[in-house]
């Protein structure tokens, strides 16, 4: 046989039996069909099909997808339009079910992801919207991940992406954030100078009170410092009266108190002498020895009722 026509057909077949080898990446599945009809589903490795018989009709990829879901115009409860967009995370889990189960599942599961938004979204006022992501992302799942049940396709997680409301809206809600703001800021300063007032309050009541406790103790420890004096001076004056007595009764002693009694008479006259120029002289000298007499019976006197005590 001539070559030539030999190699090509060596290579047509080459070509036929590389054409029913596959090599199947990880994480991914080959749908099989034999005649039409399922076969086998190819995972990750080395499979080689039957020529003519066998055909790859499904590729699959195994791991979690991320759907953009496209915006769409939403009416909230309060008629407020408003535009929402997020991302739908599904996994293929069945092959075989995302293969015969549905068309095209992806177009599939971002359709009900934006229908059953719709619904939720309708169901909520405009300001509720911003909080309950939450709730609008759950809901989401639960629809869509039982409606693609039977595709043999998991739905994870949905996520809210952008919640728009028309420029309108958008002034008016913010005008109101401004005044609330400003409603918080208000309160706040005047709560604030409240507070001082309250401080500033308690600071001269605490001062008053400390100045009058101070004033009070400053009197007691006054008073006790002049009773202390009083009582010392007493006592001086009563240990001197008493040392005077026990000097009077020793021998001797009534002569001292006569000899003490007729100096200080003397000396009075002197003093009156030095403030005049006049001499002033008693008009009866006895009247020194009668002082010196009375003040002796004095002193007797008094030493007899110690005496008789």
């Amino acid at each position: 046989m001539n070559l030539f026509v030999i190699i090509p057909l060596i290579l047509v077949v080459v070509g036929l039996l590389l054409r029913y080898v596959r090599v199947v990446p990880q994480k991914s599945a080959y749908i099989v069909e034999r005649l039409g009809k399922y076969s086998n589903t190819l995972t990750a490795g080395l499979h080689v099909l039957i020529p003519v018989v066998d055909r790859v009709a499904y590729k699959h990829t195994l791991k979690e997808q991320a759907l953009d879901v496209p915006p769409q115009m939403c009416i909230t409860q309060d008629n407020i339009s408003v535009e929402v967009d997020g991302v739908l995370y599904l996994q293929v889990l069945d092959p075989k079910n995302a293969s015969y189960g549905i068309d095209n599942y992806l177009f599939a599961s971002i359709q009900i992801a934006q229908t059953t938004m719709r619904s939720i979204i309708g169901k909520l006022e405009l300001d509720t919207t911003f909080e309950e992501r939450d709730r609008i992302n759950s809901e989401i799942v639960a629809a869509v991940d039982a409606a693609s049940d039977p595709w043999g396709v998991k739905v994870t997680r949905y996520e809210v992406k952008n919640i728009i409301p028309p420029q309108s809206i958008k002034d008016a809600m913010e005008k109101q954030m401004r005044a609330e703001r400003e409603k918080r800021a208000t309160i706040a300063e005047s709560e604030g100078e409240q507070q001082a007032v309250i401080n500033r309050a308690e600071a001269e009541r605490s001062e008053l009170i400390s100045r009058s406790e101070g004033e009070k103790q400053r009197r007691i420890n006054e008073a006790e410092g002049r009773a202390s004096e009083i009582e010392a001076v007493a006592k001086a004056t009563a240990a001197g009266i008493r040392e005077i007595a026990m000097a009077i009764n020793e021998p001797g002693g009534m002569d001292a108190v006569n000899l003490r009694v007729a100096e200080q008479y003397l000396g009075e006259f002197g003093k009156i002498a030095k403030a005049s120029n006049t001499m002033i002289l008693p008009a009866n000298m006895n009247d020194v020895s009668g002082v010196v007499a009375t003040a002796t019976k004095v002193f007797e006197q008094i030493k007899s009722d110690q005496g008789s005590k």
